[in-house]
């Protein structure tokens, strides 16, 4: 199976314990290229466990949990395999709190998304070739921010910076993209904005996205298909046509009312 058809994650019995709790219990999910999938549940149910470990940013319990990333192993018996760093190459990150460093430009920060591919003097340098220049204002532009190209990132608002950072996994040439809480330190309109451009990039450019979202109305209108978990459990997978106020209600409980950001579908 090449890295074009194969699955963007496999994941195979992986449970991650966190002194007496299980964060993640017996997962068992995959997320074929080119979807779009939203990761839900209340507070501590391990959507963003789900997530890290997908990365290899955070090792899963020993066993016979498995993790693959197009196809390579990246995760197996509690340990993070050397294959791990070639799947990162593949997968664009995207956190809450932006990951941009503030001192450097924009312009710097989504240059960085070409370390993977060149030397390392040239970044520690600041030396880096025109195409990657172009590239990097190419998509700058598509995300909406161009004009802010040469202000230092800690200067620009929270929906910039996160645009930003989605223009930085374009440049890296990332073939999925996975968010965690992407929008959760943002104001309704700009959120919109940086949804809308995931949506953009999975729909035009095939790009696979995983998305965790504490925000349901986004991930109904956002995604179609919605993975929730509760417990460190699967208590959902399918269309997010099919989150229903009773499926809420029995995956959120008492969380029910603060799951919804604007309105209530």
């Amino acid at each position: 199976m090449t890295t074009a058809t194969a699955a963007v994650a496999s994941v195979r019995d992986v449970s991650k314990t966190f002194g007496a709790r299980k964060a993640l219990d017996g997962v068992s999910v995959q997320i074929a290229a080119g979807e779009m999938v939203a990761l839900i549940g209340p507070s501590g149910s391990g959507k963003s466990t789900l997530l890290r470990s997908i990365t290899g940013l955070q090792s899963i319990d020993g066993g016979k949990g498995t993790i693959e990333v197009f196809g390579q192993t990246v995760q197996k018996n509690g340990r993070v395999t050397s294959a791990v760093r070639d799947a990162r190459r593949q997968l664009g990150m995207i956190f809450q709190q932006f990951n941009l460093v503030g001192r450097l430009s924009l312009f710097s920060n989504v240059m960085l998304g070409a370390l993977g591919r060149l030397p390392g003097w040239r970044g520690v340098l600041g030396v880096w070739p025109a195409e990657d220049k172009a590239k990097a204002m190419a998509a700058l532009h598509r995300v909406g921010v161009s004009d802010y190209a040469a202000q230092r990132a800690n200067t620009l608002s929270g929906g910039q910076q996160q645009r930003g950072a989605i223009a930085r996994a374009l440049v890296q040439g990332a073939k999925a993209i996975l968010a965690d809480e992407p929008v959760a330190s943002l104001d309704p309109v700009s959120a919109r904005k940086v949804m809308e451009q995931l949506v953009e990039l999975n729909q035009r450019d095939g790009l696979g996205v995983i998305v965790t979202l504490h925000q349901v109305d986004y991930a109904i209108r956002y995604c179609e298909r919605v993975i929730a978990l509760q417990a460190g459990k699967v208590v959902y997978d399918g269309p997010s046509t099919g989150l229903d106020h009773k499926t809420l209600v029995g995956i959120y409980g008492p969380e029910f009312e603060d799951a919804f950001w604007e309105t209530q579908a």
